[in-house]
């Protein structure tokens, strides 16, 4: 049987990630991984984890299976984090997921269950995983335009007109906040633009919100996904805690799926279970537990946002450090887009021969079609990096 299996190609990521590893120049900086690293170049688990887990530890009395949608408790949270009033939360049913990876693709089998023949839109360029799974999953897939190599911002013009196209019942998959791999998002004037062309079309949402809390603050981050969950009847949201609770390994993720009403969502609710059952039963507990815990006890949670501002000003620190040598080195504007982009992700939208220069003169490893992890660097790499992107001609 094995001797009919082919080869996968190989994860770029992973395959910079073991190139790096191997490079022994003092001054590499490593761009790839999509992971937040401190200045000392460590992943930290955040106070209110620790806190967390040691109550946790402490109080918990059985390791038993908690259901096929997980621990209610943990739904509540997080409709309340993810949406707050912008819907009844008796319309949205959820499930916990092994990551917002799982979210995503439980979120596709019911798109897949509810509108075998519905198309779904990916922004180009998106989060590799995205394609990968529709196209394994043989749904149809089509794309609509994003970003704009040239200035480095959202091509909003080409958006709206691929979007111009969607038919009824399509699916239209967005990036709630922080886009990845760009980096460049959507004012809320242009959401507001969008979610009225996509409700005029007759598209259902897609939102996959991955990294909350990382761009301009949990509300500030949630607003665009409150908008549109607020606007249509029927809308799906991929969640994420990998990120702003710091607990990769975990497998931390939701879906949810917003219904026109009650009983609808209760149908909606069924079938979800119904998937988990069919993928891996019962989903992971520990992570979705540290999560409940935290958002739901007053302390742990104001430590946890303090925690999270303190990450995210990081990085928009990094950013202003990154423009500002940029522009004194090259001495142009042309970097500014670095300091107004938003996350862990910029891309640079160059070419990937420049990109390889980097890592084979430089030492510096970023992803092919040029995306960046700024949470990768500190402010000792930053003038390095600087430095590597004017003298390859960035």
């Amino acid at each position: 049987m094995f001797e009919r299996l082919n080869r996968q190609p190989a994860d770029k990521i992973l395959a910079l990630m073991s190139a790096y590893k191997a490079d022994d120049r003092d001054t590499k900086i490593d761009l790839g991984v999509g992971v937040y690293k401190d200045a000392e170049g460590n992943t930290p688990v955040m106070r209110a984890v620790k806190e967390a887990e040691k109550r946790i530890q402490a109080n918990q009395t059985t390791k038993s299976y908690v259901g096929l949608a997980g621990d209610p408790a943990f739904g509540a949270a997080m409709k309340d984090l993810v949406l707050a009033d912008s819907v009844a939360h008796d319309r949205v049913a959820a499930v916990a997921t092994p990551g917002g990876t799982g979210a995503i693709r439980q979120g596709l089998e019911l798109i897949r269950l509810a509108n075998p023949e519905a198309r779904i839109w990916l922004s180009a360029p998106t989060w590799p995983n995205h394609p990968s799974i529709v196209k394994y999953l043989k749904m149809e897939m089509a794309e609509y335009r994003y970003f704009d190599d040239a200035t480095r911002g959202v091509d909003f013009e080409g958006m709206m007109a691929d979007l111009r196209t969607v038919a009824a019942g399509d699916v239209v998959l967005v990036h709630g906040c922080c886009h990845n791999p760009t980096g460049a998002n959507l004012t809320l004037d242009q959401w507001d633009q969008v979610i009225s062309l996509l409700d005029a079309r007759g598209a259902v949402p897609f939102v996959d919100i991955a990294y909350q809390g990382f761009g301009d603050g949990l509300d500030a981050d949630g607003a665009a996904t409150r908008k549109v969950v607020a606007a249509f009847e029927n809308v799906l949201i991929a969640a994420s805690c990998s990120k702003n609770f710091g607990i990769y390994r975990e497998r931390t993720g939701i879906l949810m799926a917003v219904s026109k009403d009650s009983d609808q969502a209760a149908v909606a609710q069924d079938n979800m279970n119904f998937l988990n059952r069919q993928n891996y039963s019962f989903p992971p507990d520990h992570g979705a537990r540290v999560v409940t815990e935290i958002l739901t006890d007053p302390s742990l949670r104001a430590d946890w946002e303090a925690e999270l501002e303190e990450v995210r000003n990081t990085m928009l620190g990094l950013r202003r450090q990154l423009a500002d040598e940029l522009r004194q080195r090259s001495n142009s504007d042309r970097f500014d887009f670095l300091a107004d982009h938003r996350g862990m992700f910029s891309r640079l939208g160059t070419t990937p021969d420049k990109v390889e220069a980097l890592r084979a003169d430089h030492g510096i490893y970023m992803v092919g079609d040029s995306r960046m992890n700024i949470a990768g660097l500190n402010e000792r790499t930053v003038p390095i990096l600087a430095k590597a992107i004017i003298d390859a001609g960035v």
